[in-house]
């Protein structure tokens, strides 16, 4: 692979739109897709991961799980017990993070089944955000088997360390049909 990646094609796996493929350079890895598969309208809630060219804007990651989450030129943030993501479309913190306890509905960030040990923020709906259209839409860690997300790109801790060290800010993950 390059020594920098500057995009990051996924598309639907032939036959199950909620698995994906996704290429790096001349490399293809599988990944899994959200459960709604791949859409041009994404909404909250719909589990569909949205056709779009989404920047990696920055990361997280758990230095207690993924020691390899610093071996990027992104930005990475430890994540505490108290992070969270905001999924109500109706709060001011709309699809940004949070720190809880937190009084509107969330997403924990520091997860039991490790699938956000890193987790890179792709910039889908968060300038202009725009109530309602998805939140939470991640480059995160996939489960055993690739079963669907809720429309985050996943893939395994291992291909995610190979590509860290290649991502930067000025990545694109461009999700395509």
């Amino acid at each position: 692979m390059p020594k920098g990646l500057r995009v990051l094609v996924v598309r639907a796996r032939p036959g199950n739109p909620a698995q994906g493929l996704l290429q790096a350079g001349k490399t293809v890895f599988p990944c899994a897709l959200g459960r709604g598969g791949i859409s041009a309208s994404k909404r909250e809630g719909d589990g569909a991961t949205p056709l779009a060219a989404m920047r990696i804007l920055s990361g997280y990651f758990r230095n207690d799980q993924f020691s390899g989450g610093r071996r990027t030129r992104l930005a990475m943030a430890p994540i505490g017990p108290d992070l969270g993501w905001c999924e109500v479309p109706e709060d001011r913190n709309y699809n940004r993070p949070v720190k809880i306890p937190y009084g509107a509905s969330h997403e924990r960030m520091r997860r039991d089944d490790r699938l956000y040990d890193v987790c890179l923020v792709l910039d889908w709906n968060i300038a202009p955000r725009r109530r309602g259209r998805g939140s939470a839409i991640f480059f995160h860690l996939a489960r055993p088997g690739f079963t669907p997300t809720q429309g985050c790109v996943a893939v395994t801790a291992r291909t995610m360390a190979r590509l860290l060290p290649l991502l930067s800010d000025r990545t694109v993950v461009k999700v395509v049909r």
